[in-house]
């Protein structure tokens, strides 16, 4: 008999055994976007308007998925989106991510909201890693996370412009979700009706936000809404000017996470950015906006020769990850994807995940007649 992991044939049967083995307040805050999810929604739907036309009879019995971005090279086109509090879906947390993303030779994302300190995810991972920037307003944290991302030997600092402030997340209202969780009349019964996931959050380190611990309680002991954090101890004033500085300071790969528009685009080409993230965070933040890969083609026409495009966002498929490639992303990155597999199984979860994607993206490849991601281009696409 195969494992309910092995049974697992795509990412939405592993949300599926997510959501059996997790909390309803934990599983709600990774499925849940801002209000009524037209976005979230968005995002995956967007794909179904682009077809691939196949070419036939090319030789494909040898496929290259490496890709450069950002001066990383990748093993595959595909890598971990930067994503918060991973340890309450899995007691190894980063370190299982991490680790699963070294096995496939791709890129790690982390958050700074990480749930495991930066030095320890630096002794386990050696393949590239990108660190996640949120400005916060304790000038004293950003030094502080700035100066372990260095110290750590992180690839790419990635800094976040579309959480100025929280999203109106409605389902973490309704389930109560907070960092830590709180036990409360609301969410004991949840919490009691999954065993597994609530004696191994209670067997294991106590859980925290490694790297703002030291600097404000909602790093470990005050529980608070993700979206409470956002509104609250990020500086809103942020703007271009920050941006530039942080990218002076620290002096490596340099990209911005959530552009949305081709003029913010230019301005990150004009800054001298590395990359950028063409991302909605997941559908989490404004309701209504468009989807990253509704936005892609006009960005990429805009900024492609002059920095790396990354499409954030909406990735279920290999054959969504072709059709980006195809528009012109030089890469692919998703959460969610491996979220509901760390939430399944921890490491052999999100290993899974991974070797589905790229299994699907070698498949889909010599479906489509070419050999290497070079050889993607608009002329295999049709919108609709």
């Amino acid at each position: 008999m195969p494992s309910a992991l092995d049974a697992c044939r795509n990412v939405a049967d592993l949300r599926a055994l997510a959501k059996r083995r997790l909390p309803a307040p934990v599983f709600h805050y990774i499925d849940g976007a801002a209000e009524d999810e037209t976005t979230y929604r968005r995002n995956t739907d967007s794909f179904d308007e682009c077809d691939l036309v196949p070419n036939v009879l090319a030789g494909v019995d040898e496929i290259d998925l490496s890709v450069e971005v950002m001066g990383q090279k990748l093993d595959m086109p595909l890598f971990c989106s930067p994503t918060a509090l991973q340890r309450l879906f899995h007691h190894d947390g980063e370190r299982a991510v991490g680790q699963a993303a070294q096995e496939f030779g791709t890129m790690f994302g982390v958050s700074s909201l990480a749930s495991v300190p930066l030095a320890e995810i630096a002794e386990l991972v050696s393949t590239p890693k990108m660190f996640q920037f949120y400005f916060f307003k304790d000038r004293a944290l950003n030094a502080h996370l700035l100066e372990q991302a260095k110290a750590a030997k992180f690839d790419v600092l990635a800094l976040t412009v579309d959480t100025i402030t929280g999203g109106n997340r409605e389902r973490d209202l309704v389930t109560g979700f907070t960092a830590p969780p709180q036990w409360t009349l609301r969410s004991l019964l949840s919490f009691a009706l999954h065993p597994g996931w609530t004696l191994s959050y209670l067997a294991h380190e106590k859980f925290e936000l490694s790297e703002m611990k030291d600097y404000a309680p909602e790093g470990s002991d005050e529980p608070m809404s993700v979206g409470g954090i956002f509104s609250t101890l990020l500086d809103q004033s942020m703007n271009w000017d920050d941006a530039a500085d942080l990218k002076a300071q620290w002096g490596g790969k340099f990209c911005l996470k959530g552009v949305m528009s081709v003029e913010d685009a230019k301005r990150a080409a004009d800054m001298g950015a590395d990359g950028i993230m063409v991302s909605n965070h997941g559908g989490r933040q404004l309701d209504g906006a468009r989807a990253p890969f509704d936005q892609l083609a006009e960005i990429v026409d805009a900024v492609g020769g002059q920095l790396d495009v990354v499409l954030d966002g909406g990735v279920r498929r290999g054959s969504h990850v072709l059709k980006a490639l195809a528009t012109g992303a030089k890469a692919v990155s998703g959460g969610r994807m491996y979220l509901y597999a760390l939430a399944a199984a921890g490491r052999p979860g999100v290993a899974r995940a991974l070797d589905l994607m790229r299994s699907e993206i070698v498949r889909d490849m010599k479906l489509m007649g070419v050999t290497k991601i070079a050889d993607l281009d608009r002329s295999m696409l049709r919108w609709r």
